[in-house]
């Protein structure tokens, strides 16, 4: 499908699709870690109930890009790297979180291709910044 003829001004929030996409992608996210033995490693990581994680991924990519900021208004300083630090991310967890997000972003959102893969490609490189040696 064909991007948009004028993307200059728009938000990626907005060429994504919004917070309705945003929500989608993370629920297809979180569908991907449960069911896909590619992510096990990836799942234990998290606890057992999702339903939290299903609530706020979307709030934060959509302050992340360029909609509403309610992820940061409900959480004032907090940063994710330091969130996720005392997880100890390595490459592999890293590197699964990044594959089942991008697989998600796929799914869901394959219009603007070009939306898309640039937010797959920042995602990667956030979360493999985030795994340990």
């Amino acid at each position: 499908m064909a991007n948009p003829p004028d993307t200059q001004n728009v938000s990626p929030f907005d060429r994504i699709g919004g917070l309705v996409v945003l929500r989608r992608i993370s629920d297809r996210f979180y569908d991907l870690m449960e069911t896909e033995t590619e992510f096990a490693a990836l799942r234990a990581m998290h606890a057992p109930d999702l339903a939290p994680m299903r609530e706020s991924l979307p709030l934060f990519l959509a302050g992340w890009s360029g909609g509403p900021r309610t992820w940061w208004e409900a959480n004032p300083g907090k940063c994710m790297v330091s969130m996720h630090a005392p997880l100890g991310i390595d490459r592999v967890t890293a590197g699964q979180w990044a594959n089942a997000m991008r697989r998600a972003i796929t799914d869901i959102a394959p219009g603007d291709t070009v939306i898309s893969e640039a937010l797959a490609d920042i995602l990667e490189r956030m979360a493999m910044g985030m795994a340990k040696a």
